[in-house]
């Protein structure tokens, strides 16, 4: 089976297992480390995977031909996207400062874009200007050098930005937390619908029950394709972004989803939900 995620810790973390041919029965997998950005365009231009981690955002374009798989994603709380600018900015005091900025962002089809716009549509009344698309990694060392004036931030960010001498805007998981009462529906993991879904899913679940049982195993294969090489940077991010939802979205992780992707429709950012978006699942 081919399929794409991306380097980050928690996704290593997860199909660990799989990868290593540790799960009994499972298909070979051949896998292609990508960011969100390209994998969010490939589950939606092209035919070329079997599975994909892509953005929950991105949903909407996909489920007429994949579905959504009920674990291996990623949902939380506490763990949302962070918007950040320089020390001293005046957007840490007044986010309607980021009116007409450039701002840098890891994929126009991410759940961390689409949150930033309904935050933009709330707190930045004439908007922000130009939107930068650029891979994840590069997004704070672009704010702290200048070329953009913001910068909406994934991952491990959480823990690293104050080292690029970043402050934060605004937390968008709090925002959300607040504003619903429900988790962040950041990853998700979609299989092409003309496949065992049902035998993918088991795949999967054992896969992170298997990297929970035996973490020592995953720690190199973790590192060795990490963009934050400290171990204890690794590990703090798989603490956030693996947890039960990972193994089962259950009736909270389908409603955050479900309420996302329902409110950015009705603001014209997405298309609307496919009638049983998320059969056969849910």
């Amino acid at each position: 089976m081919k399929i794409a995620f991306s380097p980050c810790p928690n996704d290593t973390f997860i199909f660990h297992g799989w990868v290593h041919n540790k799960i009994p029965g499972a298909a070979q997998l051949d896998v292609t480390y990508a960011d969100i950005d390209k994998t969010n365009g490939w589950a939606a231009d092209s035919d070329s995977y079997d599975m994909l981690k892509i953005s929950c955002a991105a949903l909407p374009w996909v489920l007429s031909d994949y579905a959504l798989l009920p674990c291996g994603g990623a949902l939380g709380r506490g763990c949302g996207p962070l918007i950040l600018t320089a020390k001293g900015s005046a957007a840490v005091q007044d986010p309607t400062a980021l009116s007409g900025k450039r701002v840098a962002v890891p994929s126009e089809r991410s759940t961390a874009y689409l949150l930033f716009r309904l935050w933009v549509a709330q707190q930045v009344p004439n908007g922000v200007g130009e939107i930068v698309i650029l891979p994840f990694h590069e997004i704070m060392p672009a704010v702290r050098d200048g070329k953009v004036d913001a910068g909406l931030v994934i991952h491990e960010a959480r823990f690293t930005y104050p080292s690029y001498g970043l402050e934060q805007v605004t937390d968008l998981g709090k925002w959300w937390e607040d504003d619903t009462g429900l988790p962040i529906p950041l990853g998700a993991i979609v299989a092409r619908r003309d496949l065992d879904l049902q035998a993918i899913a088991n795949w999967t679940k054992a896969s992170v029950v298997q990297a929970w049982a035996h973490p020592e195993e995953t720690q190199e294969y973790v590192l060795a394709h990490a963009q934050e090489m400290n171990p204890e940077v690794a590990q703090a991010h798989i603490n956030l972004y693996v947890n039960d939802f990972s193994l089962d979205l259950g009736k909270d992780g389908y409603a955050a989803i479900e309420a996302l992707l329902n409110r950015a429709a009705d603001e014209g950012l997405v298309p609307k939900l496919p009638k049983e978006a998320f059969h056969p699942f849910y």
